[in-house]
């Protein structure tokens, strides 16, 4: 009998065991489709985000806001204020991107949001204020471009892309 005992007893804690391990396999199971489920879901905001972090990119070249923002008329000290605004601006409506992407991703397109600012600061440092906003625009293009090949928006765009590309 003491026998029967032992082995009914062997055979529940066997049993115990045997369902623990089915009913943690199902939990995390479980908690894998879940999070699975959370990143299909999140996958179109990485996406979006990495789209529109390009798009901010090509919106703060200074190129573009040049072209978008030039008024006849205008003195350096008037562009300088209105490209410098239009940069802040676009850089915050598009902060909450940072949730999405990759913190080298983020970096990248704030470190290039603070070399256009820099750029824009350090030509206006070699002109007088009341300078036409013609002259001012045109040496900003003029140090733009003496930049070496592979500008740093490039490098950020890239960047972007890739790792767009690492989620699809």
């Amino acid at each position: 009998m003491p026998m029967d005992l032992i082995t009914l007893s062997f055979a529940l804690s066997v049993l115990a065991v045997i369902l623990g391990i089915i009913a943690f396999q199902r939990r995390h199971q479980k908690s894998e489709l879940t999070s699975e489920g959370k990143q299909f879901e999140s996958t179109p905001l990485q996406l979006q985000a990495y789209e529109r972090l390009v798009l901010l990119t090509e919106r703060i070249a200074l190129a573009e806001l040049i072209n978008r923002l030039y008024q006849p008329g205008f003195s350096a000290m008037e562009m300088k204020q209105l490209l410098l605004e239009n940069i802040r601006q676009e850089f915050a409506y598009n902060t909450s991107q940072q949730l999405y992407v990759s913190q080298l991703a983020w970096d990248a397109v704030r470190n290039l949001k603070e070399q256009e600012i820099m750029l824009i600061n350090q030509v206006y440092s070699l002109i007088a204020p009341t300078a036409p906003a013609a002259a001012f625009t045109k040496k900003i293009l003029e140090t733009e471009m003496a930049q070496p090949e592979g500008s740093l928006r490039e490098l950020v765009t890239q960047i972007l892309n890739r790792e767009a590309k690492k989620i699809m």
